[in-house]
């Protein structure tokens, strides 16, 4: 029985990592591409307060996303911290406002979450469905949810993620992530953050959305993510009227 679940840890590790190298390699062959968002969004940029203090540094390139959106879009801006969503900015069209609203995480357990889903599915609720558009959350996150335990037959299966993936389905919201490892354990401990990963993946490929990571080890910068997600909602939004 230990070496079957070794053997998928390892199996889960290998995929995890070649995603991750797979998207790196992508965003070297999508270099050339003018990018730019070209369908108006309504979106919410939730970010988990305890990621480790080198997010701070990706402040920049997340506000020149959101600078950068079409007229029209609608952006909120929320830190999911110590259990409770943290709304910085509701949604605005005032897109220079939403994006002076980010602030550096707090990079501390003191703010970890309870699990970054409960507050998404907070999030989701302020989605008005009388709005024109497409829906969608950024997620940034490393996704860890251990509510059930830290072990293969949790990762992934929640009562939390599936809830997260139910009401982003019913409210028509593509949920896109960005992986960046927490204060806590994803910082240290290679199949948490693996777990997260994976985590991550499922809820937004389930709700026509992508996760973006580069292998379990943490992040170098923002802009190739940035830089796919562009690519990945023109993509998906091309046949807009």
């Amino acid at each position: 029985m230990f070496r079957k679940i070794s053997a998928f840890l390892i199996a889960s590790i290998l995929a995890t990592l070649s995603l991750g190298a797979s998207s790196i390699a992508s965003a070297k062959t999508d270099k050339g591409e003018v990018l730019k968002v070209r369908e108006p969004l309504n979106i919410a940029i939730l970010v988990q307060d305890d990621l480790i203090s080198r997010v701070g540094n990706e402040l920049g390139v997340t506000r020149a996303f959101i600078r950068s959106l079409p007229s029209g879009s609608r952006v909120m801006v929320g830190y999911i911290t110590a259990g409770t969503l943290q709304v910085r900015q509701p949604f605005t069209t005032d897109l220079n406002l939403a994006a002076k609203s980010l602030r550096i995480p707090t990079a501390s357990t003191s703010a970890s979450a309870y699990n970054p889903y409960v507050e998404v599915i907070e999030a989701l609720k302020k989605f008005d469905s009388n709005w024109r558009g497409h829906n969608a959350v950024l997620l940034i996150s490393d996704g860890l949810d251990t509510s059930r335990g830290f072990d293969v037959t949790s990762a992934g299966h929640t009562i939390d993620i599936d809830r997260t993936i139910k009401e982003a389905n019913k409210r028509d919201v593509a949920i896109f992530s960005f992986y960046a490892p927490s204060v806590g354990l994803t910082s240290r401990n290679y199949l948490a953050a693996s777990y997260g990963q994976s985590s991550l993946n499922r809820v937004s490929n389930e709700t026509g959305g992508k996760a973006f990571f580069q292998g379990t080890t943490g992040f170098v910068t923002f802009d190739s993510y940035f830089s796919r997600l562009r690519q990945q909602l023109n993509r998906q939004y091309a046949t807009a009227s």
